[in-house]
C-alpha cells in the first residue's frame, strides 16, 4: 500500500522516470537534488528561465519579489510562489501549483497540482498529485532523540535508514488545518487527514484519519 506505484500517478510530475527506479518513495530522497540538476541542464530555454545558477522558473510561473529560491529548484508552469515563500533548495515544483505565504520547502519533489499554500513546511518528502496541505499543517522530518527513522505499518517496520524523512503523500491526500506529520508518516492515495491531527506510521489509501488517531476507512 505505500510502494511508489500504488501511491502515485508519476505521469504528473518531472521526476517520473526517476522514481521508477525506487519501490519505496522515500528511498528517492537522496538524489533528488542531483535528479533537480539533471532536469534543469535539460530544459528548454524556450519554455524556463534561469533566474540564477541552478534555478529554472518556467516563464508562465508566478514568483512573488519576496520569495526566495534556493538552488537547484525548478518551478513548473503556472505554479504560483507568493509572499515571503522561502524554498531553501532541492525542490522539484510541478505545475499548477501554489507555494504559499511564509511555507518552506527543502528536499522535496511536489508534484503537478500540489497546493501547500499558507505557513507550511515540508521538508524531506514527496507530495503526489492534487495532494493538499491545510493551514499551518508540517512535516517533521527528524525524530527528537535524532534516532533513524523507521516506517511502522500495525506490526510491520520497515527500516530506512534515513535520519531525515519527512511525510510521502498519495495522490490526492488532504491534510487539515494545523497537523503535524510526524518522521516516516506515508498517507495512501486518496485519504483525509484531520485538522489538528498528529500521524504516525502508514494510513492507508481512501481512509480518513481522525484527531485521536483513529483510521476509519472511506464509504
Amino acid at each position: 500500500m505505500y510502494t511508489i506505484n500504488e501511491m502515485y500517478s508519476l505521469e504528473h510530475t518531472m521526476a517520473g522516470e526517476y522514481l521508477s527506479r525506487f519501490t519505496y518513495p522515500w528511498e528517492a530522497l537522496a538524489g533528488i537534488k542531483a535528479e533537480i540538476i539533471r532536469l534543469g541542464e535539460r530544459l528548454d530555454k524556450e519554455e524556463y528561465t534561469e533566474s540564477a545558477p541552478q534555478v529554472w522558473v518556467h516563464k508562465t510561473a508566478k514568483v512573488a519579489p519576496t520569495a526566495y529560491l534556493g538552488a537547484p529548484c525548478i518551478i513548473g508552469a503556472e505554479t504560483e510562489v507568493r509572499h515571503c515563500a522561502f524554498i531553501r533548495g532541492s525542490a522539484l515544483v510541478g505545475k499548477g501549483c501554489v507555494v504559499g505565504n511564509s511555507t518552506e520547502l527543502k528536499n522535496v519533489i511536489l508534484f503537478d497540482g500540489v497546493q501547500v499554500p499558507h505557513y507550511n513546511y515540508v521538508g524531506d518528502s514527496i507530495l503526489g498529485y492534487l495532494s493538499h496541505m491545510g493551514a499551518g499543517s508540517i512535516t517533521s522530518n527528524v525524530k527528537s532523540d535524532k534516532t533513524l527513522v523507521v516506517v511502522r505499518n500495525a506490526d510491520e517496520a520497515i527500516e530506512t535508514g534515513l535520519k531525515k524523512m519527512g511525510a510521502m503523500l498519495g495522490d490526492h491526500v488532504e491534510v487539515g488545518c494545523n497537523s503535524v506529520l510526524n518522521p516516516g508518516t506515508v498517507i495512501g492515495a486518496g485519504s483525509n487527514v484531520y485538522p489538528l491531527s498528529s500521524v504516525r506510521g502508514v494510513v492507508p489509501a481512501n481512509s480518513i484519519h481522525k484527531q485521536n488517531g483513529t483510521v476509519v476507512t472511506k464509504r
